[in-house]
């Protein structure tokens, strides 16, 4: 039997004969997922395929490599991971179920299974199953085969070209390498035209060799010269004495003349043998025939250190002559304790105690004393990640075992790190509450770039992590008030030639655009969500998730942020601090950034030093010894790997949002305790979609859950919530689920919602007017602090500016100078982005604060003194 998970989710069982001809397998997901343990090297994570255009699921980095190589092969049309699971029962009556890793189906029309070995042999339990695989296959018309591991200089270039497949690079014309010939490669395109071009590597094979070549053995000089002087002098007469036994001679090369009892012409080897036996023996020595013919034997076969006496080369042990069952005892208590809480080591002492009670009885094995068992439990436990506090051995359990290959990117794109970590600087939320945000970065690893950088209150969503992507392909605008330094067209990037391939790029920041191939992400369920990893398949991006509690799989990022906080987080007003420790008193009073203008200052900074700083890590390919920035480094590779423009549209950014599928029926679209409704949905009402499951795919914005975007067969439409007029301020999916947690449902479930729609309306409305619990405050600023930031404008050009204030130069060129307003001074102004990008177009409900046509028309620059400002007076002045 066979079974299966069919497009619309529904676990079927059959007959495997019916299966193979009648189910399209390579549209099955997965039967089962595969685990993610700790220490792997790799995590189960998706490779983007360019013959299916999707991503496909492998569950290692052995299983990965072999969907690189399905997915160059000609003959392969489709590839699926695990979409079917055999049973059958042993002659014992036992049930074995077994999975195979992939599944292709062939040009042909016949399917293929496959299952992946290690760099190992073949277990005996992968062998049985394997016979049973390949007789079922074989029944239905199919193939089945056991993959070997592809060779590493073979995988290396699979990982390089596979990046060009995607289909933005993809030229009039395709080649295909047909031969390898001497150190070239032979091309051939579908007009048979022939190309030859030069291979950087022929004899690249680790295991080369010559077949029938004799291995040659030299001595190990360095074990002997480790060996006392003494034992090696010893090792050498030896190596004399078997000399001159064998050939007469005991020092080769001189011209002597053998005595007449080593003659070989006159005695026998039986006769030198007891000869030299006496010899010895007269001398001091002891030997017998038998221990010189022993010791010839061992020359024969290991030359010099066969003659070694092995008590001198034996190894010591790191314990010594202690009791093995007092050893086994304690290296039971580490492994047990690997996971607990610090402790001491009198706890392990009497835990190892208890451990030799109830294996040997009591008194039968003794402890040893405190100084003697902490000498044993270093020398078994230093180095190994037992000892230590509880995050040093979490971290070390979590390591992969060694060697460790480093991460190397050859391209801008080809791997770049998202990841997410709380800003260590308090900014000011709606109505002066005062809160931490959380910073989600991408950072490209072949250029070292920061790709895209986003700003939210505590509690990064999927969509924010999809709408990094969008930002990574999007140029970044120039800001009002920016340094002229600051633009592209200032910069080392070839800003000529690239605008003319992308006119967006015309009057943009000097930050490089990157479209990714492979993101590396860590176990994060913002970033394993379906939402963005189907954002990463609307844009053909494979996915590589870390293993878990795994920061060296992703060092590059990690160190990012350490970068961050030394040369940005720390001059801004309201930093708190890495941890609790290095916080200061009244740093909340500190505060005086928005969250938007912190994203601003982010943004600036990023542009000014990050991009223009040198890096140790990057050097020029052409000149290795130059270090060089990051922008230096994009300019130096986009003329060698290529620019392609990736544009968006608006109906892009609604694919990066979350999905859901859900029905149509009278009353409309209803979910989350939310119901949408209008008139473009009268047709659809009560029908079922064309998809498997005749549900209909639905798109949310959770910062802004006022209106959903439904996918008609003509396109997009946007449906509003049925309450949306009740709610005057905005708010996010975070505060409707705090009212729901809080309003009892008493009524139907129509009266339900519009008891939640006012409840909603208060709640904003007292904390706009400081009223309210702390806790109600804090929502009603986080769901505005997030609106402001969170809708996201196709066609926008630039964000709006604070005002027109300048900003920081951060060491560049002409110093800061506040700006001088024409209104009074001790007028207060609201954030000029919640008031141009207000998505529920409120005006004066919204805040308190002047209208839009009270802005201030112009500002004279006045000269500073000095360098050190009041950073609330600048705040005040955005």
């Amino acid at each position: 039997m066979a079974r299966f998970v069919d497009p619309a989710g529904g676990d079927l069982l059959m007959c495997w004969r019916d299966v193979a001809r009648e189910v399209a397998l390579e549209d099955c997901g997965p039967v089962r997922p595969f685990p993610v343990r700790s220490g792997r090297r790799f995590a189960p994570g998706w490779w983007w395929s360019a013959t299916t255009g999707r991503l496909v699921h492998y569950g290692s980095g052995v299983i990965r490599n072999q969907v690189m190589l399905l997915d160059r092969d000609p003959s392969v049309v489709a590839i699926a991971c695990r979409p079917v699971e055999f049973t059958w029962r042993k002659r014992d009556g036992t049930w074995v179920r077994h999975a195979p890793h992939l599944m292709a189906r062939l040009a042909e029309g016949r399917g293929l299974l496959a299952d992946c070995a290690g760099h190992g042999d073949i277990s005996p339990r992968l062998a049985c199953r394997a016979a049973v695989v390949e007789a079922a296959a074989a029944a239905a018309g199919w193939q089945y085969r056991v993959l070997r591991p592809p060779d590493p200089v073979l995988a290396a270039n699979l990982r390089w070209l596979a990046g060009y497949r995607h289909p933005r690079y993809r030229a009039k014309r395709t080649w295909t390498v047909v031969m390898l010939e001497g150190s070239c490669v032979r091309l051939v395109d579908a007009d048979n035209s022939v190309a030859t071009v030069l291979a950087n590597f022929l004899f690249a094979e680790p295991d080369f060799e010559v077949v029938g070549a004799p291995q040659r053995s030299v001595p190990p000089f360095g074990l002997l010269e480790e060996l006392p002087e003494q034992v090696r002098a010893r090792a050498y007469a030896w190596e004399r004495h078997v000399r001159e036994v064998e050939t007469g001679c005991p020092v080769p090369g001189q011209d002597q003349v053998p005595r007449a009892e080593f003659d070989p012409a006159r005695r026998t080897m039986a006769e030198r043998e007891e000869a030299k036996a006496a010899e010895l023996t007269a001398a001091g020595q002891p030997a017998s025939a038998v221990t010189v013919r022993r010791m010839r034997a061992r020359y024969r076969e290991q030359g010099v250190w066969g003659l070694v006496d092995g008590r001198a080369a034996r190894r010591r042990s790191p314990v010594g002559r202690a009791d093995e069952r007092v050893v086994a005892a304690i290296e039971q208590a580490l492994q047990a304790q690997r996971e607990r809480s610090t402790g001491t080591l009198s706890r392990l002492r009497r835990t190892v105690g208890w451990i030799l009670e109830d294996a040997h009885g009591v008194g039968t094995v003794k402890v040893p004393p405190a100084s003697t068992f902490n000498r044993l439990v270093h020398a078994l436990a230093d180095r190994q990640g037992l000892l230590g506090t509880a995050a040093q051995r979490r971290r070390h359990s979590s390591r992969p075992a060694p060697p460790f290959t480093p991460t190397v990117a050859l391209r801008p794109g080809e791997l770049v790190m998202l990841d997410s970590t709380p800003l260590d600087v308090m900014v000011v939320l709606a109505d002066g509450v005062v809160g931490k945000a959380e910073l989600t970065i991408a950072l490209d690893v072949a250029t070292r770039s920061i790709c895209a950088t986003v700003l939210r209150p505590m509690g990064t969503g999927s969509v924010d992590a999809a709408v990094l992507l969008a930002q990574m392909v999007t140029p970044m605008r120039m800001r009002r008030g920016w340094e002229e330094a600051l633009a592209m067209s200032r910069s080392v990037i070839p800003y000529e030639r690239l605008v003319s391939l992308d006119a967006r790029l015309e009057g943009a920041a000097a930050r490089p655009v990157i479209t990714p191939e492979t993101v590396v992400v860590d176990q994060g369920r913002v970033f394993i969500s379906a939402s963005f990893t189907a954002a990463c398949d609307s844009f053909g991006v494979s996915v590589q998730p870390a293993p878990p509690a795994n920061g060296p799989a992703k060092g590059n990022v990690e160190r990012m942020f350490r970068t961050i906080g030394d040369r940005f987080s720390q001059y801004v007003a309201g930093y708190t601090g890495s941890d609790v420790t290095q916080r200061g008193s009244h740093v909340e009073d500190e505060a005086c950034w928005t969250l938007p203008q912190v994203q601003d200052l982010l943004d600036e900074w990023q542009v000014a030093d990050w991009q223009h700083r040198r890096h140790t890590s990057l050097r020029h390919p052409l000149a290795p010894k130059l270090a060089v920035s990051p922008n230096e480094m994009w300019a130096a590779l986009v003329g060698v790997t290529g620019y392609v423009p990736v544009l968006l549209s608006e109906d892009d950014y609604v694919e990066l949002m979350p999905v859901k599928r859900v029905g149509i029926n009278d009353y409309g679209i209803r979910f989350d305790y939310r119901t949408y409704d209008h008139e473009v949905l009268n047709p659809h009402r009560g029908f079922q979609s064309t998809a498997p499951d005749g549900m209909w795919e639905v798109h949310h914005n959770p910062y802004d859950p006022q209106q959903i975007w439904v996918r008609l067969p003509g396109g997009w439409e946007e449906v509003p919530w049925i309450h949306k007029e009740r709610v005057s301020l905005p708010f996010t999916d975070f505060t409707w689920r705090h009212i729901r947690a809080t309003v009892e449902r008493r009524g139907d479930r129509d009266e339900h919602e519009q008891q939640l729609a006012q409840a909603l309306d208060r709640l904003l409305r007292r904390a706009g007017n400081g009223e309210g619990t702390r806790r109600e405050r804090t929502v009603a600023a986080r769901a505005s602090a997030a609106a402001s930031l969170a809708e996201p404008v196709p066609n926008q050009q630039e964000p709006p500016d604070p005002l027109t204030a300048p900003t920081l130069s951060y060491g560049l060129v002409g110093a800061f100078t506040p700006a001088s307003l024409d209104e009074p001074d001790d007028e207060e102004f609201e954030d000029g982005w919640d008031e141009d990008e207000d998505p529920l177009g409120t005006s004066d409900d919204a805040g308190g604060g002047p209208a839009g046509d009270e802005q201030p028309s112009g500002r004279a620059a006045v000269p500073r003194p000095s360098r050190i400002y009041d950073a609330r007076q600048e705040a005040t002045q955005w």
